[in-house]
């Protein structure tokens, strides 16, 4: 099979030919028909964050496809269309058992821990794969594996966001805007922060009642605090900036809730005495629950959470080094890799 090797950090991936694995027991084939570019990649490409696998290694881990071969003890059929979850629990350590697969003591990550779907063929266990419903595109279906279920998770269950609470994200990018939909999904009022006018007209699109470009107000922060009367029940990073972190967390009322869902490489400096003093809540949230695979694919199969549109562009596996440029130039909303 053709696939986008990663050798080492500060190289382009080397599109090669690469053995075409073989399903074991429990586990299917699945032939990709597409999977996500994300910046989690360009951390290991670019900063040199290292993956639990050493190179070479295939990366990407927002895949979907059609199982074209099976294991023994697999119910699955050839055929089927799937999505493969971005990260997939062991469902035996305490956390797992806690409801909290998402961070499993012994999580695997395709793309970091195993191979990925930067590749035509991918192998995945059984147990742990959905069937993608008729409704929803294989292609673009791909991009639930994270850029949905991520902020599904991060609003839903760590953010805990109820109808007309008010709510600010930090970040607009192709997770921050599925934060904005997701949160405007469940009946908040949501306030859209970043710099590039094109991404703050698609979080109108996708929900916000408000899109603040932060260059133009001198503090973002207070303009947030007086614009909701106090300060957001909810705020949400997603870049991973520390900068942009102390701005989103300045922006809560008493009793708010910061969600840190943008990775950062760099340490931040937060008011801990403001934390105790106002009793404000500081949550991490990572990927999502298996648990909750099946609903956001009913959200997304009923059209209340959109895939298709956010999908802005395609690249042929061959040309998987421009589409990395192009999500490092943070052009459109999201890419997919289509081997």
């Amino acid at each position: 099979m053709k696939a986008a090797i990663f050798y080492q950090a500060h190289q382009p991936l080397v599109v090669e030919e690469w053995p075409t694995p073989q399903p074991g027991p429990g586990q299917v084939l699945v032939k990709v028909a597409a999977c996500g570019l994300c910046h989690t990649d360009l951390h290991y490409i670019d900063h040199g964050t290292p993956t639990f696998k050493k190179p070479p290694l295939i990366l990407g881990h927002e895949i979907s496809g059609t199982i074209t071969a099976r294991g023994a003890d697999v119910t699955w059929r050839e055929g089927d269309r799937v999505l493969l979850p971005a990260v997939y629990g062991c469902g035996q350590c305490a956390l797992c058992r806690y409801g909290r697969e998402n961070v499993c003591e012994r999580m695997v990550m395709f793309g970091n821990n195993v191979h990925g779907g930067y590749a035509e063929y991918v192998i995945a266990p059984a147990k742990d794969i959905f069937a993608l419903p008729d409704e929803i595109p294989l292609v673009e279906g791909a991009i639930i594996a994270d850029a949905t279920t991520t902020p599904y998770h991060a609003v839903v269950n760590r953010g805990q966001v109820k109808p007309g609470d008010k709510v600010v994200v930090f970040g607009c990018g192709g997770i921050g805007l599925n934060v904005v939909q997701v949160a405007a999904a469940v009946g908040a009022q949501v306030i859209a922060v970043d710099i590039v006018a094109q991404k703050l007209a698609w979080a109108r699109q996708l929900g916000a009642q408000l899109a603040l470009d932060a260059t133009s107000y001198e503090r973002i922060d207070k303009e947030i605090l007086k614009l909701t009367n106090g300060g957001a029940d909810v705020s949400f990073e997603a870049i991973g900036n520390p900068v942009v972190q102390g701005q989103a967390f300045n922006s809560l009322r008493t009793g708010g809730r910061f969600v840190v869902v943008g990775f950062a490489d760099k340490p931040t400096t937060l008011n801990l005495g403001k934390v105790m003093y106002r009793e404000i809540e500081i949550i991490g949230s990572l990927g999502c629950r298996a648990v909750d695979y099946p609903r956001v694919l009913e959200l997304v199969r009923q059209g209340k959470i959109k895939v298709k549109e956010l999908v802005t562009a395609r690249f042929a596996l061959d040309d998987i080094n421009t589409g990395l440029d192009t999500l490092r130039a943070g052009h459109g909303i999201r890419s997919v890799i289509t081997p």
